[in-house]
């Protein structure tokens, strides 16, 4: 199995990782030294200081190597960090705990004293597309004001081991499904609603047809689908055509790279996360370089408050991991080239998925007036595949002015689109 890894990934990139970890060590070792030198430009107690103090030289210089020494800087797995939620104006701690481990992702859980007996149950997918669980924080920590809050936390491939086995989409659905599974037991009469962010849209639809078709218990009371990609076909986006453009095999051959040796999952195929990381910045280029450039404007006028909000941001948007390269490649070729879900062709373990035997579960599609990963209609499709669902059941909601982030992060989502979600769950519990 290893040796047929590595074979299909010979013909392709078989030193992309290894030449991107030789970059990150010198970046690494660049990141140091450009941090250490702007330490030394902004001390005052240094003789060299007083007359680049005098010239203005020295902040100038220390503000262009602290915004150099932060977007080379290494970068880990972040934390959720939510350490206290403020409710009707009491603030409550919160207790963030895994409840349940597995391979390739845990189930995380998060409430507070604060919450009623009977607050309702939340699980949150988060997207499985580069980047971590925590991309999410701001929207477990609102929602986590008056629910119960899950959240898919899954795993950077790359700290999988083979011995692992893969997980593609079938497993993406499975865990999904079993996940929902376990928050239902702790309290069938209380149900458990569901969120999925982006992405997991397509997966989390099809595990709710799936459970719905079963009479489980565990099918979602609600789900709301925000920015997903359920229809590709309507108003495509740069990234919807970029993915349309090649055939299967060509991602296959140069965007899929092997684990090094240095990694537990050393020799898992993987669609890595710089590329993804890449391929994101290069889409908004300019807007990234003039936050920076504002970034550098703020340190100079000594506005470390101003520069925090957008430090604060890349340290999340630049922190990202690696998913399998089955899973990448199947996403690819169901959602993206063959729309498989609208087309009523996708398959679960070789089964078919209905989506017209959702008739229990509420739907909610969000959608940004500004997307450009998801256009306008993309997500709203969902709720004309569900055929056998009530009218009244189903709710569309476009955020003005909201671009893809702004969905489910930021004063929009906040103040706006939770309070919607909110209503939608007390509505059809």
């Amino acid at each position: 199995m290893i040796a047929a890894c590595h074979a299909g990934v010979a013909g392709g990139l078989p030193l992309l990782y290894n030449t991107y970890e030789l970059q990150r060590s010198w970046l690494n070792a660049a990141s140091a030294w450009a941090s250490i030198g702007a330490e030394m430009l902004s001390n005052p107690a240094l003789p060299m200081n007083a007359m680049g103090g005098y010239l203005g030289l020295g902040p100038v210089a220390a503000s262009a190597l602290e915004v150099f020494a932060h977007a080379t800087a290494p970068r880990g797995k972040p934390e959720f960090g939510i350490e206290t939620v403020t409710v009707d104006g009491k603030s409550y701690p919160v207790t963030e705990a895994i409840v349940v481990n597995k391979a390739f992702g845990d189930l995380r859980r998060f409430d507070h004293p604060g919450l009623a007996k009977d607050a309702p149950r939340v699980l949150i997918v988060a997207p499985m597309s580069g980047h971590y669980a925590t991309l999410l924080r701001g929207t477990v920590a609102r929602m986590a004001e008056r629910c119960e809050v899950y959240i898919t936390d899954w795993a950077d491939a790359r700290t999988v081991p083979l011995s692992e086995g893969r997980f593609d989409l079938d497993d993406y659905i499975d865990y999904v499904i079993g996940f929902l599974e376990h928050i239902a037991a702790q309290d069938e009469a209380r149900g458990v609603h569901a969120m999925a962010v982006c992405q997991p849209s397509v997966p989390v639809f099809a595990a709710t047809a799936i459970l719905n078709a079963r009479k489980s218990p565990a099918a979602p009371r609600t789900l709301t689908m925000m920015g997903g990609p359920i229809d590709t076909r309507r108003s495509p986006t740069t990234v919807n055509d970029l993915a349309m453009e090649r055939p299967i095999e060509w991602f296959r051959q140069n965007v899929i790279a092997t684990v090094p040796l240095q990694y537990r999952g050393a020799g898992r195929r993987v669609y890595p996360g710089f590329l993804q990381l890449a391929g994101f910045m290069s889409m908004n280029l300019g807007s990234h370089l003039m936050s920076h450039w504002e970034m550098f404007k703020h340190l100079t006028t000594g506005d470390q408050e101003g520069a925090r909000a957008t430090k604060d941001f890349y340290e999340e948007y630049r922190s990202v991991c690696d998913m399998t390269a089955e899973f990448y490649l199947q996403t690819v070729e169901e959602v993206f080239q063959k729309h498989s879900l609208p087309n009523g062709t996708f398959l679960h373990r070789g089964e078919l998925v209905d989506l017209g035997k959702i008739t229990g579960t509420a739907l909610l599609a969000i959608e940004g007036e500004r997307d450009d990963i998801s256009g306008i209609g993309q997500t709203k499709a969902a709720l004309e595949l569900a055929t056998g669902l009530a009218k009244r059941r189903k709710r569309y909601l476009l955020a003005e002015g909201a671009g893809h982030y702004g969905i489910f992060n930021g004063s929009r989502w906040r103040e706006k689109i939770a309070p919607v979600v909110e209503e939608w769950m007390a509505a059809n519990v």
